[in-house]
């Protein structure tokens, strides 16, 4: 009775025949209007007639087994008794399913479409349906999609646009807001229908009648998927198919969802959870063909693991990785291993498919990789050893794919595996076999990228390396110490087997029961070890960012676990990357020591390491870098400062710091000034309190007394409160010990002078005295006695300047006088040289010096002289090549003595600092400095001289502006540390601009550049970019053409190279010859490298007036060297530096390709000087067409008429230039059609030979098919690869792959398959199609394979092909693999080849 009532409501007998056939004939897919009032008196009575409906055909849907026919009869009996058609019935379901899709539905019509919907379920799963034609196709698909399109979309999208209408307004770009909740992806209808209409807003309350009414209709479409077969129906299956897959987002989560088999679906309150029990219907044989209902299921989650969004057609769209996604793709995952398991190997194959899209597939952001690699490992954990293998077979073809982001996600899953348990060997395939253990992992896939092309997946790969020596695999560590270290050491205990041990063959009684056993390898392996340590610390000094910071990574882990020694010149490598140009790399060098520092506390040279590395980046230009610097000195030294007590012992972390302190007083001293400027910087802070400073003093009386007072002498002038007597008793102990170390006076020393100010005049005055009594037994150290000078300057000092000035005049002047009674001794006496103690010469002279700064009115006349018959050259050491005493040469007023050069050397730096205090003394002496840089033959004194030179020219500039050429000499002196202490003090002076770029200061400094010594010419090449281009951009322009004259010694020219010069410099600093040519080429490049575009373009034309057109117009001679320079010129015109950067950019594709990749910062760079090149372009190619062009007609013609050598090197020139108008050769030589034809001509030839080079880059030999892979690449991938020289042809070697021509092949040809069997593709062929082995009867069966065209898109669906086999069956027994091979492979494993075939003997024969 229900269902007769139900029918009643419905009015389906006086439903109009013409209506319903309009239905029909629209296939359901639009609502056909009724005539009056029929329309609104159905939908009145529809939500009573439902629910009545939904009861009755829910009974006959679940009716039992047995009593089914009479159900079934009765059914349809009744619509035929009650007069309903089955057409009429349907055609009003689908009338209300159709009007509740529309975005202006209201919630009624949205609610009585879904319970339609739910309606025509139920009737399609009761039996008999097929044979009344319940079943509609479209219908069917219809009531499938009212899940999604009554369910209101959110306004999210519409508020998205206001808000970036809004802020296009404003001028700036928002953020993308990020949604708290996923949204449902519109399809593209909905997305047009969008701008038609607006949705109507729905309340709480409405959305839950709406889930209601969903949750009812997903219930009919479990139990219709439970009783009726879609088999014959692959549209139908595909489209619930999409359903479920896009109802697993529709709302969050919360718990576990469970998988079993049989589950009841009115218990089922999770739309999630019944969407993946659909999926899981829809994989039983019931639907079809198992194989291809997994395959679709499979290929629809992808997309959820991947976390895009793929519509119909066109590229996925990435996902928000929000909560909500991420539990989604989670399920997906756990969902797909639960279907596994229990399809055990019919669903194994479908699985490597997966794997191998989710591979394929992945975009290069980390946080997507990172969890698409956990899903890689989630789903590997489901595999036999056999199908894993197999899997890691593929991957490792994978890795090696010309897709950078392929290659780096490859990274990604070979560290997730190696979080896992490693796989026992247990296959008979030995071939497999090698792919299980971790060594294969990290050996072949991993280090084997240490030299991919892409700088991204070099670092990445480093990166990963440091990480896997983390690992808890034992065999993991393992494999990463054998690919550094030549000798692996094992530990086992007694009857334990661990993998690569060489167990003794017998064990007797005496075997320890604990033992250390050393494993030598072979000299191989000891070569390889070191190849691939050297290639590492390359890596640290790479020109790129990542790979430099990986690399330091890397090479800390090997220092962390004592895989290598740790060395200084390991650890300098650490310390030296703290200066690193690149901010990141500063950091991940501090805290790469900071780690080690932690790792070996107790290790002194990594103590060294760490103050190496942290104490110059306080002084960092960039804050951030010196906050972490300041940070780790923080940690590490002041924390630690407790109080001391005889009783108490320090802690580890304590014993530490002071060992670091007590390192800083003692081998690294020369940091000092570093740690200063970290105390001025806390100062400021208020970082030093009583306590601490307290807490300190204590520690004066310890053993570690010296790293005490360093720390004390830099706190005390910014500690608010001191307690003096500790320090003044400290005073005492120190002049009453002999133990103390010079380090610790000075800092003593310091500490009294900062208090002085604090003292009462007693305690000063009994200082002084000390003082006093202390400097007039010159037993003092140089270094004291600067420091105890400037102590009684401090305790002596006041407010009345003349007063200071007084107390200096008695004390200093005290000393003073007492130097000048010993040096006459010494000087006056006949005896006095040769009973003269040697050091306390040099501390009398170093006191005179010091004590003279201070009181320069008691410097007399006859010290002046003492100290210049010190520094004068006895008349006997004259040099021989001077017949008599320079005129410049002051006479000593004294008997000439013959003393040693370290006093000479330091009577020299005390002329020098009365010299400072006495103008006349200056002008006196400043010659003779001069003079002694000339012919001088003591190196200690020439370096003393240019730093006395230096400082004099800081007080008297003008008069030792002069000189400043003589200093420069000093460039190219003899002795590297003279060298080096001119560059050093002619750069603060040119930093302090005391001295100008004038005469041939810059060339003198260009040579430098070339030195001889590594060490200096690269502090050269840092002063002149990192001090002194910055203070004068212009610098390396103003000077370049003037180079070319200069090093050539040619001064034919009317303005270059007319500098005076003394014909001294002119031999010493000359360049010219061939001999000579590499260096002035060195010297061109690294001044065109950090040219502007600007001045680059600039140069070009100045180059062109003031070289070309003078050899043009013959104003200066053809003659032999007039023709090395005009060759010169050319060849510069040739270099690349030469060329504009923005030009070359084009020629960039593959850093502009990767730079696409890596950030969409560096894409819009690439589109802006894209948008540069195209309007430099037309600039440069016009100041070609009318400056340059008629200059080199006439010069060819000149030079042809004098039969010139330099022609080739014009032909070179435009061989080169004309590369970029490659095309409009005639246009340029209009004038000059021969030289237009011999240009074409050349370019000819070049890319001839260019296309030669490439076929030479091909020419090569597969490797031995034989070899197992994996032991293969095991072998293969330890050692950075040597390249073969092009014309030998001797062992096979593999491939080198060729990145130009793979993307050539890509271009021009496609994959294509026809017949039963795939064409072999040609080895360089990027990614290829391998033959798989399957079974037969597989031709039924699809496969993924490289599709057609140009944008590979691998896809389950679209561009797909089988693969036929006849060579038995694979462990997976399924053809359906994705194969990607790399260009370094063969694409068939076969019989070895042998390519024996020049390219140039095949082009002699083709002449001939």
């Amino acid at each position: 009775m229900a269902l007769t009532s139900a029918l009643r409501c419905l009015k389906l007998s006086e439903t109009p025949q013409d209506w319903v056939d309009a239905m029909w004939d629209a296939e359901f897919t639009e609502v056909t209007q009724m005539e009056g009032h029929f329309e609104e008196e159905l939908a009145a009575c529809s939500d009573e007639a439902f629910r009545s409906l939904y009861k009755s055909l829910l009974a006959f849907a679940t009716q039992p087994s047995s009593s089914r026919d009479d159900g079934s009869q009765s059914i349809w009996a009744q619509l035929g008794e009650n007069g309903v058609s089955v057409k009429s019935l349907l055609a009003v379901l689908a009338f209300f399913v159709l009007r509740g899709r529309a975005k202006a539905a209201n919630v009624r019509q949205r609610v009585g479409s879904l319970h339609a919907a739910s309606l025509y379920l139920l009737l399609l799963g009761v039996p008999g349906s097929i044979a009344n034609k319940v079943f509609h196709e479209i219908l069917l698909d219809t009531c499938l999609n009212a899940s999604l399109q009554c369910w209101p979309q959110d306004s999210g999208k519409k508020r998205k646009k206001d808000t970036l209408k809004s802020s296009q307004a404003e001028g700036k770009r928002s953020k993308p807001q990020r949604k708290e909740t996923f949204e449902l992806p519109m399809d593209v209808d909905d997305e047009d229908d969008e701008e038609e209409e607006e949705e109507a807003e729905l309340h709480f309350s409405d959305q839950t009648r709406i889930r209601h009414a969903l949750v009812l209709l997903l219930q009919s479409l479990l139990r219709l998927l439970q009783t009726f077969a879609l088999k014959d129906k692959p549209q139908s299956a595909s489209s619930c198919t999409q359903i479920f897959i896009r109802l697993l987002y529709f709302e969050p989560v919360i718990s576990e969802l469970t998988f079993s088999a049989g589950q009841d679906v009115t218990k089922m309150q999770s739309i999630s959870e019944m969407a993946f029990y659909g999926l899981q219907l829809l994989c039983s044989p019931k639907h079809g063909d198992q194989r291809e209902s997994l395959r679709r299921v499979f290929h629809r989650l992808l997309y959820v693991i991947l976390m895009m969004n793929k519509g119909h057609s066109g590229k996925p769209e990435l996902l928000v990785p929000s909560q909500a996604i991420l539990t989604t793709r989670n399920q997906a995952i756990r969902f797909v291993c639960n279907i596994v398991a229990e399809l055990k190997e019919v669903a194994l194959p479908f699985l490597q498919i997966l794997l191998q899209h989710i591979c394929y597939q992945m975009v290069e952001k980390s946080e997507f990789r990172s969890h698409g690699a956990q899903a890689v490992g989630m789903l590997t954990s489901q595999m036999s050893n056999a199908d894993y293998a197999f899997f890691i077979k593929w991957l490792h073809r994978f890795s090696r794919h010309s897709k950078m982001a392929s290659r780096l996600f490859s990274v990604d899953v070979v560290m997730v595996l190696l979080g896992q348990p490693e796989r026992t060997d247990d296959i008979d395939d030995p071939e497999l076999s090698g792919y299980l253990p971790h060594k294969f992992l990290i050996q072949s896939l991993l280090f084997a990228q240490r030299n991919d092309q892409s700088a991204t997946v070099q670092g990445h790969a480093f990166a990963c390396l440091a990480q896997c020596l983390e690992l808890q695999s034992l065999n993991a560590t393992r494999a990463v110490q054998n690919l550094f270290c030549a000798t692996v050491t094992q530990t086992m205990m007694e009857g334990e087997t661990t993998e690569g041990s060489l167990p003794p063959p017998q064990r007797t009684s005496h075997s320890l029961p604990f033992r250390t056993v050393e494993i030598s390898d072979t000299d191989t392996v000891a070569s390889d070890a070191k190849e691939n340590l050297s290639l590492l610390l390359r890596r640290v000094q790479n020109s790129k960012t990542n790979v430099r910071k990986s690399a330091l990574q890397a090479l800390a882990g090997l220092l962390k676990h004592g895989v290598i020694p740790a060395s200084w010149d390991y650890l300098s490598v650490l310390s030296e990357r703290s200066r690193d140009p690149a901010v990141s790399v500063k950091k991940k060098a501090l805290l790469c020591v900071g780690e080690l520092l932690n790792a070996k506390p107790d290790c002194s040279i990594v103590q060294k390491a760490w103050l190496h590395g942290v104490l110059p980046a306080v002084a960092d230009t960039e804050s951030s870098v010196q906050e972490k610097a300041l940070e780790a000195l923080d940690q590490v030294l002041l924390s630690q400062i407790k109080a001391y007590s005889a009783s108490c012992h320090l802690d580890s972390h304590q014993s530490w710091a002071w060992n670091l302190l007590n390192m800083l007083c003692d081998e690294c001293q020369n940091l000092g000034r570093y740690f200063s400027r970290a105390f001025s910087i806390w100062s400021k802070e208020n970082k030093f309190t009583a306590m601490f400073v307290t807490n300190l003093i204590s520690h004066t009386e310890a053993g570690h007394c010296a790293g005490a007072w360093l720390l004390l002498s830099k706190v005390v002038a910014a500690s608010p409160k001191i307690p003096y007597g500790n320090i003044l008793d400290a005073w005492d102990s120190m002049l009453s010990s002999k133990n103390m170390s010079d380090r610790t006076c000075c800092h003593v020393l310091c500490v009294i002078g900062e208090i002085s100010a604090h003292l009462n005049e007693d305690t000063k005055e009994r200082i002084i005295d000390d003082l006093m009594s202390w400097l007039k037994t010159f037993t003092m150290s140089l270094e004291v006695v600067s420091a105890a000078i400037e102590t009684l300057h401090q305790l002596g000092g006041s407010e009345d300047v003349k007063q200071t000035q007084a107390f200096l005049n008695q004390h200093c002047g005290e000393l003073v006088s007492l130097c000048e009674v010993y040096l006459a001794g010494i000087l006056l006496n006949e005896s006095g040289a040769q009973n003269m103690n040697e050091d306390l010469m040099v501390r009398h002279l170093h006191t005179l010096g010091v004590a003279s700064l201070n009181c320069p009115a008691r410097v007399s006349k006859r010290v002046v002289l003492l100290v210049e018959s010190v520094v004068t050259t006895h008349l006997d050491k004259l040099p021989e090549h001077l017949d008599e005493l320079p005129a410049s040469l002051p006479l000593s007023r004294f008997k000439a003595v013959s003393l040693p050069t370290r006093v000479r050397a330091h009577g020299v730096i005390t002329l020098g600092k009365l010299c400072l205090q006495h103008e006349e003394l200056a002008e006196k002496y400043l010659p003779v400095f001069a003079r002694e840089l000339e012919v001088g033959t003591e190196v200690a004194l020439r370096n003393n001289v240019v730093v006395i030179m230096c400082d004099l020219c800081v007080r008297y500039t003008n008069k030792v502006d002069s000189y400043i050429p003589n200093i420069s000499a000093c460039l190219r002196d003899d002795d590297p540390v003279v060298r080096e202490q001119t560059l050093i003090m002619l750069t603060n002076l040119l930093q302090e601009q005391f001295v100008k770029w004038k005469g041939s200061l810059f060339f003198h400094f260009m040579v430098m550049l070339v030195d001889p010594v590594p060490a200096n010419a690269s502090l050269c090449e840092y002063c002149l970019l990192h001090l002194l281009l910055k203070n004068n951009p212009e610098m390396f322009s103003q000077h370049f053409i003037e180079c070319i004259f200069h090093f050539n010694s040619y001064s034919g020219h009317s303005s270059y190279n007319k500098f005076p010069q003394t014909d001294r410099d002119k031999v010493r600093f000359s360049l010219k010859g061939p001999q000579h040519r590499e260096k002035r080429f060195r010297i061109y490049r690294f001044l065109l490298q950090h040219f502007t575009d600007a001045q680059r373009f600039n140069i070009t034309n100045k180059i062109n007036q003031s070289v070309l057109a003078l050899f043009a117009d013959e104003q200066l001679p053809l003659d032999a060297e007039g023709a090395d320079i005009l060759s010169e010129t050319f060849n510069i015109l040739t270099l690349k530096e030469m060329k504009l950067q923005v030009m070359s950019a084009r020629h960039g594709g593959a850093a502009a390709e990767e730079a696409e990749e890596e950030n969409m910062a560096a894409m819009a760079k690439v589109v802006l000087q894209a948008a540069q090149n195209k309007v430099v372009s037309q600039v440069r190619k016009k100041a070609f067409i009318e400056k340059t062009v008629p200059l080199i007609i006439s010069l060819k013609h000149l030079l042809q008429r004098q039969r010139s050598s330099v022609l080739k090197d014009l032909m070179a020139y435009l061989q080169v230039t004309m590369q970029d108008y490659r095309n409009e050769v005639e246009d340029f030589f209009v004038g000059d059609e021969q030289l237009a034809a011999e240009v074409e001509f050349a370019l000819k030839e070049a890319e001839k030979g260019s296309e030669l080079e490439k076929q030479m880059d091909n020419c090569s030999l597969t490797e031995d098919p034989n070899m197992a892979p994996a032991e293969a690449s095991v072998r293969g991938d330890l050692v950075v690869p040597k390249l073969l020289f092009p014309f030998t042809f001797a062992t096979p070697q593999p491939q080198r792959p060729n990145p130009l021509s793979v993307r050539q092949i890509q271009t021009e040809k496609r994959v294509r398959f026809s017949g039963r069997s795939a064409p072999e593709e040609p080895a360089s062929q990027s990614i290829v199609l391998e033959k798989a082995v399957g079974t037969t009867g597989a031709a039924k069966s699809r496969a993924f394979s490289t599709p057609k065209g140009v944008n590979i898109n691998l896809t389950f669906e679209e561009g797909v092909s089988a693969i036929y086999s006849d060579k038995g069956t694979s462990l997976c027994e399924e053809t359906d693999i994705l194969h990607v091979q790399s260009a370094t492979e063969p694409s068939q494993p076969g019989p070895r080849q042998w390519n024996v075939q020049s390219p140039l003997r095949q082009k002699k024969k083709t002449n001939a």
